[in-house]
């Protein structure tokens, strides 16, 4: 487990990409805001989470699944995952931030999906 990245990942960016080709300024791992979004565009007032699906439990069939050894820590480790994330996107919220989440298995879509949004929204003042 050592070598799975916690940021940088291939999907991140990815997003990233996406985002700085369409003029969209932003921040990486903001530590000060619940769980240290991967990316914050503070003039949107708008959080990016690009998660994985096995470890942040999507209900799609990579997401789904879970290892068959060692079953104890499995579970409370990818049980533990969801309900920090739960209660990072509950904090977000109550702070007065748009969380979207970028899922591995959906990059594409959900990508599209955040950039329609934000180009819906660079015209309104802030």
């Amino acid at each position: 487990m050592s070598r799975v990245r916690n940021w940088g990942t291939a999907a991140e960016r990815y997003v990233r990409q996406a985002l700085w080709s369409a003029g969209f300024r932003y921040r990486l791992n903001v530590r000060k805001l619940p769980g240290a979004p991967d990316l914050v565009l503070r003039r949107y007032q708008t959080a990016v989470l690009v998660q994985g699906c096995f470890w942040h439990g999507h209900d799609c069939r990579k997401g789904q699944r879970r290892p068959a050894t060692n079953m104890e820590f499995w579970n409370r480790k990818l049980d533990g995952n969801l309900a920090r994330d739960a209660a990072n996107l509950a904090k977000l919220h109550e702070l007065g931030w748009t969380v979207f989440i970028v899922w591995e298995c959906r990059l594409r879509e959900d990508t599209a999906v955040l950039l329609n949004h934000l180009q819906s929204h660079r015209n309104v003042s802030i």
